[in-house]
């Protein structure tokens, strides 16, 4: 497994800092051009899951603005997220693979990586702009092998997310304590609103795990949750129980439609007021009108016990590329330039603006909704990234299974966690 992911504002110590740099101009050329094939034509491919409308749109300015560099350029194909999910492997193994593709560094990457399926980018780590990235980042985007094979680009943060004006309407205040929250719940719900969304349904079931990443490092802690995730805990102990408890507890402030929803649908319903609250990344502001982001704000995952420490998912964006691409050269080049200044701001500017740049000259969005978030994860005792960041993407569809039986059936938990840890070990023997 990769090293774990960074803590406390080390996390942020080479990516968080905010400054007036003006945009670079020009790309940076790799000092090396990687393997075979570093003199064939025509323009990089780039595979990505950044699919809705605001990303989309981001993504296509982005390779405009380095196919004015010069040279051969990137040409850009823009797939579904749960489809990609679902095909990156075929895509990495296919004969004629995509050059670059978006993806997750960690634990994901280093699964990749170990099969012989990541180009290895070491070399393009030196230059001026990757060079002073974060130790917390460097050793994020390295595989258990030593070499470099990912280039991180921006995180964002999870958190419970509403509409102050909605709040406002019903009288509530942002909550603290689990029990605050769930006199919120009631409160929210008094008014015949479903107090929280979810979106686990319809091709996003994933959305799910986020409950259970965040209930067990309120309760367990970040470092049992890795381990947990790494198969030195079980499904079925005890403390893994505790989670489920505590969010049996939230189950009847659910929405009904919760597992039937999309997030972009479940997001929708949260900003018509049909759910009063939704935990959910940053992400989800790209499926909502502009106009509405001034109005949405959002707390952080309510304290359980105050003996564990606080950590916060902060997951990390980016881009790998395939082992078997025949031109590493160029694709070094334009993955050099997707860490550049100019690269991270033009992506920010074009999308919904909720996410950080991890180039630490590089200008963020700079509303009090991504101040509030960058506060919330430099302040965290410890940064996780997410389900399958922090484990594979082959152990997911096992908790996707295990969420949505436990959702509709919670008390049969007990059957729930035995089926889970044996669909776990299978993964973990492999």
């Amino acid at each position: 497994m990769i090293a774990t992911p960074p803590s406390r504002r080390t996390f942020l110590a080479g990516a968080g800092a905010v400054t007036a740099t003006a945009l670079l101009s020009g790309c940076v050329t790799s000092s090396s051009g990687g393997g075979k094939g570093q003199s064939a034509k025509g323009p990089v491919t780039l595979q990505s899951n950044l699919s809705s409308p605001q990303a989309k749109s981001a993504m296509q300015k982005l390779v405009a603005a380095y196919g004015k560099k010069g040279g051969p350029g990137a040409e850009l194909n823009t797939v579904a997220s749960e489809t990609f999910r679902t095909q990156l492997p075929t895509y990495l193994t296919s004969a004629n693979p995509p050059d670059v593709l978006t993806w997750y560094p960690g634990s994901v990457a280093d699964t990749y990586a170990k099969q012989g399926l990541l180009l290895d980018i070491s070399d393009i780590w030196s230059g001026p702009d990757l060079s002073t990235y974060s130790d917390a980042q460097k050793k994020l985007c390295t595989d258990s092998q030593g070499k470099k094979v990912f280039v991180p680009t921006d995180y964002y943060w999870w958190g419970v997310f509403y509409r102050k004006s909605h709040f406002r309407k019903w009288g509530v205040k942002e909550p603290k304590t689990w029990d605050e929250f769930l006199q919120v719940c009631e409160a929210i719900k008094g008014h015949k609103v479903a107090p929280i969304g979810l979106g686990a349904g319809n091709g996003t079931t994933w959305v799910a795990s986020s409950w259970f990443d965040y209930l067990n490092i309120r309760i367990n802690g970040a470092q049992y949750h890795r381990d947990l995730l790494a198969g030195k805990h079980r499904f079925d102990d005890p403390q893994v129980h505790k989670v489920f408890d505590r969010w049996s507890e939230a189950l009847p402030y659910f929405d009904p439609n919760g597992t039937a929803l999309a997030f972009q649908d479940a997001t929708t319903a949260l900003l018509q007021g049909r759910t009063g609250m939704m935990l959910i990344g940053t992400f989800f502001a790209d499926a909502a009108p502009k106009d509405a982001l001034d109005d949405i704000d959002f707390f952080r995952f309510p304290i359980i016990d105050p003996k564990v420490p606080a950590a916060e998912e902060g997951p990390t964006d980016g881009y790998f590329a395939s082992a078997h691409t025949p031109h590493a050269g160029q694709v070094k080049d334009f993955m050099s330039y997707l860490a550049t200044v100019e690269a991270q701001e033009i992506y920010l500017k074009g999308s919904s603006g909720t996410s950080i740049p991890v180039n630490p000259k590089a200008k963020d969005s700079g509303t009090p909704l991504v101040k509030k978030g960058r506060a919330l994860i430099e302040n965290a005792a410890d940064v996780t990234q997410f389900f399958n960041r922090d484990s594979s993407d082959a152990l997911q569809p096992s908790a996707d299974t295990a969420l949505t039986h436990f959702l509709s059936k919670p008390k049969d938990i007990a059957s729930i966690l035995t089926t889970w840890q044996r669909d776990a070990q299978k993964i973990w023997s492999q």
